[in-house]
């Protein structure tokens, strides 16, 4: 049985910002026209902003917020990136190519959190990984008002996801070296 304190520390208003996601990815597959499309994917961008401003300017930061924010992440981009498949806006390929480094990122941190000899790490944003995002919404936007730049678009997702990934990945072994650097030392 969850303790009051436990609630206090999960319903923040940053995590509840984050998970507002879910609801909004929920909207843009059961709507379907532009206009609505447009202000669910407007008010997931402002979302993935606020979520992390109000939690440092409140020093609301938490271990489970940082968990729901990138799983929120991914639910809307998948529910996003399905919906237009469905739609045939997107082609199979293009859908692959945008979700590359939300599979990978997901498939790292079951990697992460299952091998022995690595070090549990804090996974923090980096910049590439929000050059993604932001890359995504753009073609997200581009599919409903601009579809011929979609093709050229997918393709820096797909570029930025795969350096993404091996940033992420090579950030992951250094912290390992780092700590059993440090685990040696001590």
């Amino acid at each position: 049985m969850a303790r009051a304190s436990d609630a206090s520390r999960v319903l923040t208003l940053p995590n509840i910002v984050s998970t507002s996601r879910v609801a909004l990815a929920i909207g843009f597959v059961a709507v379907d026209a532009v206009p609505v499309r447009l202000a669910l994917i407007g008010a997931a961008s402002i979302t993935d902003f606020l979520d992390g401003w109000i939690a440092r300017r409140t020093q609301a930061a938490s271990r489970i917020g940082a968990l729901i924010d990138p799983i929120a992440d991914r639910l809307f981009v998948l529910g996003v990136v399905l919906s237009y498949v469905i739609g045939g806006e997107l082609a199979i390929w293009q859908a692959v190519a945008i979700m590359f480094r939300d599979v990978m990122s997901v498939i790292g941190w079951f990697v992460a959190r299952r091998v022995s000899w690595l070090r549990p790490i804090t996974f923090r944003a980096r910049i590439v990984g929000k050059l993604v995002t932001v890359f995504q919404l753009a073609t997200f936007i581009a599919v409903l008002l601009a579809p011929r730049w979609v093709d050229a678009l997918v393709i820096v997702v797909a570029v930025l996801g795969v350096v993404a990934t091996v940033d992420y990945t090579l950030m992951l072994w250094r912290e390992r070296v780092r700590t059993d650097r440090t685990d040696e030392a001590g």
